[in-house]
């Protein structure tokens, strides 16, 4: 049975990041792109980002993270996924984060990270394109 209504993404600022302002023009885009955005707010722990998630039957989670600690917590939030049997909810994330780093969060899980420069446009495109399965696929 596939999937009806529209795609369902929790945008968070895991971690001791004070800084959201890009999380909430994420979070704009994909509202008004038709999604159903929640957006968790700032401090957030893997542990909350993922309970929240599987709570609100999301289908991905978009994480922002400008502090540094992306390796962290990416790792966090996949393992707790994981954990709770929850690896269909895609992860994908954006912020301050070294193209060396990007690789090898791909390996961990992480679908799509999304640097500096990335348009809302290309992050709404991807979302549509690789977040849910085409009916019937």
């Amino acid at each position: 049975m596939g999937v009806t209504g529209p795609i369902r993404v929790v945008v968070a600022k895991p971690g001791l990041d004070g800084h959201d302002r890009g999380a909430k023009v994420i979070a704009r885009a994909l509202r008004d792109a038709g999604m159903e955005v929640i957006y968790t707010g700032l401090h957030q722990t893997p542990e909350q980002i993922v309970a929240t998630a599987i709570q609100e039957d999301a289908d991905a989670i978009g994480l922002s993270i400008l502090s540094g600690a992306h390796n962290t917590l990416f790792a966090k939030v996949i393992e707790l996924l994981k954990e709770r049997e929850a690896e269909d909810i895609k992860v994908f994330g954006g912020g301050i984060i070294p193209e060396a780093d990007i690789p090898p969060l791909k390996e961990l899980g992480v679908a799509e990270i999304f640097t500096p420069g990335a348009t809302t446009t290309s992050i709404v495109d991807w979302v549509n394109a690789n977040v849910r399965e085409p009916a019937g696929a």
